[in-house]
């Protein structure tokens, strides 16, 4: 039988001599561990008789206790001493400057705006702005929207009470009046410059803003934010439309292989209508563009509906176009990995230390985007 005396007078020798917190680790298994000599001894307790056991049971049983609590009180002291090390080895030089404290980020709504501008500069695009309440004409009339169409009710967009004309203005419901604004020919040029006025064609613009509906979800919210893109011109076809997206996608995505599909569908302003897919993999919880074996519906677009041109004051059988629409915060989330789209609007400064960028790196398609 094992003698208790010898065992514990050799375990704490062990114990006092660990000279690291790994030693000390080893003597606390070789001791405790599952085949230690203590637990060892521990399962004998069930294989002795009744007297037996009330004897070596409270010795064993203090054994354990008394080399449990010696570890304890060494792994003490050694944290203590690592800890007196470092406080002697590492030194604040109190004269150097502090470090900066970097306050202010980039919100990831504006770093993909600003991406998605790069992008289509270099593509020749311009740029063009419009006010957040418009009216009926320039946001739904224009645009070829029947009289009693559902995004002209109650339930899907935000109006304004009556002004003193009578008239009852609306919150965009996308950036298209600038569109209409900017095709407009003969229009009142006596604007804010910041708002787009008309121009002849050719016309090659994107158009970046907020725009409001009445939705709210995961991947909805009331106000969001958009970039649509416009080009009229002499013979312009679908084939210059799905060029253009294909290198927007690649670019954007920072991938060389693109694989896209046109979906018929119907939007009041174009004529043919479109839903682009792109080829994606969605295992592992990612998105990733460019492979796999999913599709995901990423931008509505169309030829630009001959009523639309007739409504500016140009001619359709002369011109033609093609518009193109993103929900800029979406393809946010499908980039960077963001789970929610009201989290991009909640004010949480935490949020956006995780996802916002420095102020001091802007997008550009020579150095990089993202």
């Amino acid at each position: 039988m094992t003698d208790l005396s010898n065992l514990e007078a050799e375990l704490s020798a062990a114990v006092a001599g660990a000279a690291d917190m790994a030693a000390l680790e080893a003597v606390r298994v070789a001791a405790l561990g599952k085949s230690g000599s203590i637990s060892e001894l521990l399962k004998t307790l069930g294989s002795m008789s009744p007297d037996e056991r009330r004897e070596r049971g409270p010795l064993i049983n203090g054994l354990r206790d008394r080399i449990s609590g010696a570890i304890a009180e060494k792994k003490a002291a050694l944290e203590a001493a690592e800890l007196d090390a470092k406080l002697a080895a590492e030194r604040v030089d109190l004269t150097l400057p502090p470090p900066p404290e970097r306050r202010g980020r980039v919100h990831p709504t504006m770093q993909v705006q600003d991406e998605m501008i790069a992008i289509f500069a270099e593509m020749g695009f311009g740029l063009a702005e419009g006010p957040d309440i418009e009216d009926d004409f320039h946001n739904f009339t224009a645009l070829n929207f029947p009289p009693k169409h559902p995004a002209r009710e109650m339930h899907d967009t935000f109006w304004l009470p009556e002004d003193a004309n009578g008239e009852r203005k609306v919150l965009r419901t996308h950036t298209s009046p600038v569109q209409i604004r900017t095709m407009l020919q003969g229009q009142n040029d006596k604007l804010p410059s910041w708002i787009a006025t008309s121009q002849a064609p050719p016309i090659r613009i994107v158009v970046p803003g907020r725009t409001y509906r009445s939705d709210s979800d995961a991947t909805h919210t009331p106000m969001f934010h958009q970039m649509e893109g416009l080009v009229i011109d002499r013979a312009i076809h679908m084939g210059h439309l799905k060029w253009t997206l294909d290198t927007f996608i690649a670019r954007f995505f920072e991938t060389p292989v693109v694989e896209t599909r046109f979906r018929p569908h119907h939007f009041p302003f174009t004529e043919p209508s479109a839903e682009m897919d792109v080829r994606c993999d969605r295992s592992g919880g990612d998105v990733k563009i460019g492979q796999g074996s999913d599709w995901m519906e990423i931008v509505g677009c169309g030829m630009v509906h001959p009523n639309v041109l007739r409504n500016c004051g140009l001619d359709p059988d002369e011109w033609q176009g093609f518009a193109f629409g993103f929900g800029i915060d979406r393809l946010g989330m499908l980039k960077y990995g963001m789970p929610d789209l009201r989290d991009m609007f909640a004010s949480d400064v935490r949020w956006l230390e995780h996802y916002g960028f420095s102020a001091f790196q802007a997008p550009n398609t020579a150095t990089g985007l993202s």
